[in-house]
């Protein structure tokens, strides 16, 4: 529609100065007042619809680029929730958010851009040279100079701005990140009286910006002297010759009227010219934002469902068999290797390690965030590669210790575990969770209203609704990522005292820095350095593990000296 609505606008537009020339030489010769009013009415007429036709096409551009805007954010957060681990680490949460912003915006103008105006200038440019012709004869010979003068100006001048446009998306990262990082650590930033060095940090990133596109936008600048240096000549030319010619041949070989309209024609050249260029500039910066939009769609998910996957996790079981894992093919060493580890349905098992010990990155291969890179892991006898994506995570619940909590009530935030929870099984998963008590001395209780990332509740506040939220999702496997190391060992105690009572057929896997936290576990499983150092229960590995036995004395001394 908006092609359709700017062609009738061009051919509308370069008719007037036609059907102007005519009415100032009829006048000049002597035009009778009837036909003088039929002309004006018919260029009233002509102007109106035009008008509307430029109106219309606005409106259908802006509706179209907003729409393609709108389906392309759409696609791109679609790609992004089908990214598993390993794929959302190739990009940063700052550049995902400016490819889903900043990108998208970029690419929506350029729509419009190619829609409307890259339409209107080539044909306002065609249809004005074709005129020109026409009306002026020889006299139009003046574009054969003004244009390519104009022409190799114009993207000479897009060419070199580019490069800096081009910087500037990179570092539109850095700023977003600056900003992201300090609005997310704002109590660290605060505690640590870091605000200076923070305004320095955003101050540089936004400084850098700045400088690009102030020497891109000087460049660009040298448009409009050029293009006023290209409209004077042509005018200069063609009132100069143009009088001259009117003068010496008396109107026969060009007249006043078509002398006029060789103005309007220049004008609407040298502007179509112009417009052409502007567009080069927009489509070539936009063509980085392109890039960048196409890296996130053209990312193929490393995960898929198999062609018939498993529908039902039979139970709690799991099986490491002969595991190893890196995080990339590049990697020089694994994350994880040889491990060799059965856990049958509905035990208890603690995990144990030093920094680096890879715990997080065994408990992730269980719902398969990360594919094993040798052997495979099962949970309830099957290869966790043959399930349905999303049978599997229902049925493995996580709580990271660094557990999210979303904008919205406490009641939406649990109701993520089980959308259909009643509100007693909401109060119950809470009660077991050791949440109900705090939840309850607010205010507004289960419909206190949760800040962006939990900001307004504190970070045991935090663990706890996490795991309340995992609970009400009944799993077959629950595991705790050291989700309780914010809270009072009373309360960790009274937790998994309430895990046993409330899941006793889920097998919980609690990865813990605390061995207080891991004692009655059914196995504790000792990590280090990505294989497994040691499997037993506590009173086992006292006897057996070095590591486990240095850990456990460390914080008995620790313990009797706070005491």
């Amino acid at each position: 529609m908006t092609f359709l609505f700017i062609v009738g606008e061009v051919i509308i537009e370069c008719l007037i100065p036609f059907i102007t020339a005519r009415l100032v030489n009829n006048i000049q010769a002597g035009i009778e007042m009837d036909a003088l009013v039929r002309t004006g009415l018919l260029l009233v007429l002509m102007a109106v619809v035009s008008l509307c036709c430029g109106a219309a096409a606005g409106y259908t551009s802006a509706r179209a680029s907003a729409g393609f805007a709108k389906n392309l954010r759409h696609d791109l957060f679609d790609r992004v929730q089908d990214f598993s681990f390993e794929n959302i680490d190739r990009f940063s949460t700052a550049s995902l958010v400016t490819r889903l912003t900043t990108d998208v915006t970029n690419v929506q103008f350029s729509f419009m851009m190619i829609i409307r105006t890259a339409v209107r200038s080539p044909l306002m440019f065609i249809f004005a040279v074709t005129m020109a012709y026409i009306m002026g004869g020889s006299l139009a010979m003046t574009f054969v100079v003004v244009i390519p003068v104009l022409f190799i100006g114009l993207f000479a001048i897009a060419k070199a701005a580019m490069p800096a446009f081009r910087r500037v998306f990179k570092k539109y990262d850095k700023l977003n990140e600056s900003v992201e990082e300090n609005v997310r650590a704002m109590r660290i930033v605060k505690g640590f009286s870091r605000e200076e060095y923070e305004k320095v940090k955003f101050g540089q990133a936004a400084e850098d910006i700045r400088r690009d596109f102030t020497k891109a936008e000087r460049i660009v600048a040298l448009n409009t002297p050029l293009m006023r240096f290209c409209m004077y000549f042509n005018s200069v030319f063609v009132l100069t010759v143009g009088s001259r010619l009117v003068i010496t041949s008396r109107g026969k070989v060009l007249d006043v009227g078509q002398m006029s309209a060789m103005l309007t024609y220049g004008m609407q050249i040298l502007m179509s010219l112009m417009m052409i260029s502007i567009i080069y500039v927009i489509i070539t910066i936009s063509l980085e934002s392109m890039r960048r939009i196409s890296e996130v769609l053209d990312e193929r998910p490393s995960m898929n469902d198999p062609e018939n996957p498993v529908m039902e996790v039979p139970d709690g079981s799991i099986d490491f068999e002969q595991v190893s894992f890196k995080y990339s093919a590049a990697a020089k060493r694994y994350a994880l290797e040889n491990v060799d580890l059965h856990i049958r349905s509905g035990m208890t098992v603690g995990v144990i390690g030093g920094t680096g010990s890879s715990k997080s990155t065994l408990v992730q291969l269980i719902p398969r965030l990360y594919d094993v890179t040798d052997g495979c892991v099962r949970v309830g006898g099957v290869d966790v590669r043959d399930y349905s994506v999303k049978v599997l995570r229902d049925n493995v619940a996580m709580v990271l210790q660094k557990n999210q909590l979303f904008s919205g009530t406490i009641k939406e935030n649990l109701r993520w575990g089980n959308e259909t929870a009643t509100d007693e099984e909401l109060v119950e998963a809470c009660r077991l969770a050791q949440a109900d008590g705090f939840v309850s001395s607010f205010p507004d209780g289960y419909d206190t209203y949760i800040e962006q990332g939990g900001t307004n509740v504190s970070g045991g506040q935090k663990q706890r609704l996490c795991i309340a939220r995992a609970l009400l999702k009944r799993p077959k496997v629950l595991i705790l990522d050291d989700s309780t190391s914010a809270v009072d060992t009373r309360t960790d105690a009274l937790i998994r005292a309430g895990l046993r009572d409330y899941i006793p057929e889920t097998t919980k896997i609690i990865i813990a820095q605390r061995i207080a936290s891991v004692q009655e576990a059914d196995m504790i499983v000792i990590l280090d350095n990505g294989r497994i150092d040691a499997v037993g229960t506590h009173d086992e590995l006292l006897r057996s593990s070095e590591i486990y036995r240095e850990i456990f004395e460390e914080q008995t001394h620790k313990e009797d000296g706070d005491e």
